[in-house]
């Protein structure tokens, strides 16, 4: 089984090097064909490199916590439509390029819902950058500063869905202001 082994990680197949011991022993017991074992292996190699994917891509979000929708209270803020944020779970506006605001005053749950929709767009696929304005104007005026702004603006257009939070609770310099214009105009 040393071959096996090896053939399995030189071909970064991680979920099958780890499993194929007990799926070979239970498609034994079961009397399972060779082709059903290796689809079970297949299977669980193709979901673990899914889930992999999922979480890079909320590691690389870059979310304050982890929220979803779940996990938000409708009743306690009957004041938010939740057939709107359900329509948004479809994700209809990332694939039209819409922008979304959602407007309120502080406690309102937008960080919790704007998380909950980042979340479910890394769960689906799409790039996703969570920040806060005064962080990103702070990044935009050192990239600006730093002649690197051509580049953070690149991969700024990158992300599919670049998520904005606290946007005016912080007030920025000119420069701040022009360069976070200039990204919004840019998407």
């Amino acid at each position: 089984m040393e071959n096996l082994d090896y053939y399995l990680e030189t071909l970064n197949l991680k979920s099958m090097r780890e499993n194929y011991q007990k799926e070979a022993e239970d498609s034994l017991k079961a009397g399972a064909s060779y082709e059903k074992f290796l689809c079970r292996l297949s299977e669980q190699e193709v979901l673990s490199r899914l889930n992999r994917h999922v979480q890079m891509r909320i590691k690389k979000a870059q979310f304050p916590s982890l929220k979803t929708l779940d996990s938000f209270d409708f009743q306690a803020l009957p004041m938010i439509d939740k057939k709107r944020v359900m329509d948004l779970m479809e994700m209809g506006y990332i694939e039209k390029a819409e922008n979304v605001l959602a407007l309120g005053n502080s406690g309102t749950g937008k960080t919790h819902l704007a998380i909950a929709l980042g979340m479910h767009a890394c769960q689906n696929g799409q790039s996703v950058l969570f920040k806060t304005a005064a962080q990103l104007v702070h990044e935009l005026t050192e990239a600006h500063d730093g002649k690197r702004f051509l580049n953070l603006q690149k991969k700024l257009k990158s992300y599919k869905l670049l998520i904005i939070d606290e946007l005016g609770y912080v007030p920025f310099s000119k420069t701040g202001d022009e360069l976070l214009f200039e990204v919004f105009s840019q998407r």
